[in-house]
This record gives C-alpha cells, structure tokens and sequence, in this order.
C-alpha cells in the first residue's frame, strides 16, 4: 500500500466563532466538541488508518507554539511544521507540504484536511478514505463531497457525474458511513459557488450535488503536476519558499520573500476547478466545518426543548438557544433563537439567523483599533498563558502560569517596574546579577531598567500575580536579551 501523509492545514485565523476565536487563538486551537480541540480531534480521528504515517502541519507562525504543544499533547510528533509568515490560501499550502513529502525521494499520497473541522463518524471517515485510495493511487485527485443534508447556502457545491456514469477511474467505494448506501468515486463535472436558497433546493432534489469539504486524497506528485500546468508561479514560488527556509527547533520557517512573492489561490481555484483529473467521493459521516455560532448549535448535544449549552449556564422558559458560559454564570430566561457568548472581555448576544453577520462586528472592532478583535484576556505564549485581570492609570495586574521546566526571556523594561507574588508552584529569579528562588506566598520587586528573567524550575506549573506599574504599560515595552524560544522583539 502506498504511504499515506496527513497534511494538516492549521493557518486560518477565522473569527466567523467570534468572541471565543480570535486571530491569536482561532477555532481550530478551541475544544467546541468534547475536551480537545478541533486540531487534536483532526489527528486523532486518523488513529489505526492504515499506513498513515505522521502528519505534515502547515501552520501561521504565530501560532507555532500552540499547535506543536497540542499535538505534543495527544502523542504526535510531526513528520514536518512548516510555518507560513503570511497567508497565500490553500494552494500555496498544499503546495510546500506535496515538495516536503518528496524530499526522501518517496511519492506518498496526501491526505489533505482542515484542522478547523468536526466528523462524528470517525470510522466512516476512516472507510471512505480507505475507498477513495484506489482512485487515487491511479492518479485521480479526490475530494470528499458532504451528501447534504438541506438547502444549505453557506457552502460551494460539488456537481459530479451521475452513478454509473463515468467514473473516477472505474473504482467503487463501498462502506461509506454508517447511514450512507454504497457510493462510487464520482468524477466532478463542476464546482459551483455559494447558491441562493431556491438553487440549492435544485441541487438537493438532483442528487447529483455534495458540499464542498475542502479535504483531499491525492499523490504528491498529481497534485504538483497539475498545480504546474494551470499555476506555474505558485510552484515556483513554493519551491522557493521551502529550499530557502530555516529550521528553528521543531520547526521550518518557509522564506518570507519567496512565499509573499506567491499567488494567494484556493486549491478549487488553482487546480480542481480546471483538471480533468478530478474526483469526487460522496460521504455521510456527520461531517461540520463548524463555520458559525449556529452551525455549532446544530451539531452540539441539545436538550428536549433544543437548548445547547457550554460552562455554568441556567435557562428557564427557553427553546432553540446556544448558550458559551465563562468563569461565571450565564442565566437566560423566556429566549428563542438565540446565541449567548460569554468570554473573558466580551459578551455576544445575537438572533441565531444573524450570526452570519458576527465578521462584521470583528471589522468594526478592527477599525477602531480594538484588541478584542484579535486577542483574548488571556494569552497563550511558548512558556504558559498570562491573563489580565484589572488595569487603570498606570498599573496592570496580571495572572502568569509559566509550564514545569519553562522560562521567559531575559528582558528588561523602559517604563515600568514589576512587583511578583508566588501563589503556588516555584520560582527561580534573575534581577540583574542576583538569581534566588521563591516559594508560594513570597515576592519579589523588579525595578524600571533591571533586566531580569522569570524560570519554573519545579514539576508543576507556577502561578503568579504580576503588578504592573508606570508610565507605558505595553506588551512592546520588552527588549530581550535571550530568548530559548527564539523570539525577537515583540
């Protein structure tokens, strides 16, 4: 059997599931379904496919951290991290990871998949990838159609060729989900944008359409070669872009001039939209690409009266409601429709028919330069998370948790002076040229220009208060010295 690579595209910085994704942690870094997050869940419904081996991550860079300890977590040591300075779509992606898997010389095929998405049928995603190996392995560049489930008008359309006709090439995938009847790798006759409601309810009677998944099975080399005949700039621009990155730790940082040099274009777009190459494999395996508030609400576990709930929430008199709690309670009373999201620094009350529209809220708070719009109270950084818990003229209070054996940069600070309070765990302090520890209820003062460093050197996470006080309180406000995690300025 030819080896299977997973390729997992982790560069969206979506914010459709705004207040609770944002830029610096978006959806697929978020547990919505059950206790790990959509990235882990990505990997781990792939356990026992056979031949796969490990995964080829694409990833934005700033989130380099987060998505090598997630996996780190669920046991997964990625064959290639290969880190995007800019966003180029999905065919530049693809691209980089197809040359990457070649570099042993080997022509595996590519299971490309979102990391952002939700599948309840794990074991019939597993069979209809297994059924569309064949067709692939003869060359066929296979993608996985959604058989819809209604009228739906927020995604793109696949039209294949009726069953029985011709097929892609000649091979039957047979175990297609649990409730789906046997299918046939189909071959696409076209891809078809967004429909209006009345189109997509002639796409549903035809039988003939299926949802746009976005994920693919192909050769590395199919997909190249094709990629070259329709979008030359792009490979080249890939090529580029991955012999002339560097390795830093687990990660390759693909170069940024080649890579901003390179056409942005979707897969659809660049290659499947234009091969005649091009299959399509009908399944029904509880497929989501959990795109908004309400798409969440449908796929959740509801009570009798339709009520999806998350966190400390109490609802009376209520039907058809998503409520996303936080630290405290949520209560809702005599609503209908509605989503609730609770979050640290922003609160999202909308109509359920109306949470399309949250993008714009999100453009709002851009244009007025907001930090909500791109970052949570708490922020996930290499060593742990700090969270802001209260500010005002010239002070900030800060809750740090530095990870076990984790360490912060040594830095100093132009404008301000910094007061430590150990609450649990230990702590290991430079100020200048002292170093000493501190245990629980201990403190320390590190004065305005003391370059200084924060180190866990205990087996459990250390908890901190951090004050803050003087005249600019800025994250900018850092000059590092060293930095194990490589990273520069802020």
């Amino acid at each position: 059997m030819t080896e299977l690579i997973p390729v997992l595209l982790s560069g969206g910085s979506g914010t459709r599931l705004w207040p609770l994704s944002r830029e610096t942690h978006p959806k697929q870094f978020q547990p919505l379904v059950g206790e790990q997050s959509l990235l882990q869940a990505t990997w781990r419904r792939l356990e026992g496919m056979p031949g796969a081996g490990r995964p080829i991550v694409v990833a934005n860079e700033e989130h380099r951290f987060m998505v090598a300890e997630q996996l780190r977590q669920v046991g997964v040591a990625p064959a290639a991290l290969l880190l995007e300075p800019v966003g180029r779509n999905t065919a530049p992606a693809i691209a980089v990871a197809a040359l990457q898997a070649q570099a042993n010389g080997g022509d595996p095929l590519l299971l490309v998949l979102p990391s952002d998405h939700v599948i309840r049928d794990e074991a019939g995603f597993r069979a209809s990838v297994l059924a569309a190996t064949p067709a692939a392995e003869a060359g066929a560049l296979v993608t996985f159609g959604i058989v819809p489930t209604g009228p739906e008008t927020g995604y793109g359309y696949i039209k294949a060729s009726p069953v029985g006709g011709a097929s892609a090439p000649k091979l039957l995938a047979k175990n297609i989900g649990a409730e789906a009847p046997p299918t046939e790798v189909r071959r696409v006759e076209r891809f078809v944008e967004k429909p209006d409601l009345e189109t997509a309810r002639g796409y549903l009677a035809s039988g003939d359409y299926f949802w746009n998944s976005g994920m693919f099975l192909f050769r590395a080399s199919r997909y190249l070669d094709e990629l070259q005949r329709f979008a030359p700039a792009i490979v080249t621009a890939a090529r580029a872009a991955l012999s002339g990155g560097k390795r830093d730790a687990d990660f390759l940082r693909l170069d940024r001039a080649a890579f901003e040099a390179c056409p942005s274009d979707s897969i659809d777009y660049a290659v499947m939209e234009k091969t005649d190459a091009a299959a399509v494999l009908p399944i029904n395996v509880g497929w989501s690409d959990v795109g908004s508030w309400s798409a969440l609400w449908e796929i959740a576990d509801q009570d009798a009266d339709g009520n999806a709930h998350h966190g400390d929430v109490l609802a009376l008199g209520c039907r058809n409601t998503l409520a996303w709690g936080g630290r405290r309670l949520v209560s809702l009373l005599g609503l209908q429709d509605v989503i609730v999201v609770d979050t640290d620094d922003a609160l999202l009350v909308a109509a359920r028919d109306q949470v399309q529209q949250v993008k714009d809220i999100v453009a709002r708070l851009k244009a007025e330069g907001r930090s909500q719009a791109n970052i949570h109270r708490k922020v996930y950084r290499p060593w742990g998370s700090y969270d802001g818990i209260d500010s005002g003229d010239r002070f900030q209070v800060k809750r740090i948790v530095v990870n076990p054996g984790a360490a912060l940069s040594l830095q100093m600070h132009h404008h301000r002076a910094e007061h430590w309070i150990v609450v649990s765990g230990s702590a290991r302090v430079t100020c200048d040229d002292k170093v000493f520890l501190l245990a629980e209820n201990q403190s320390t003062y590190i004065p305005l220009g003391s370059k200084h460093r924060l180190e866990n050197p205990g087996k459990v996470p250390l908890e901190l208060i951090e004050v803050q006080s003087g005249s600019y309180l800025g994250e900018d406000d850092i000059v590092r010295f060293e930095d194990v995690y490589g990273r520069g300025a802020p």
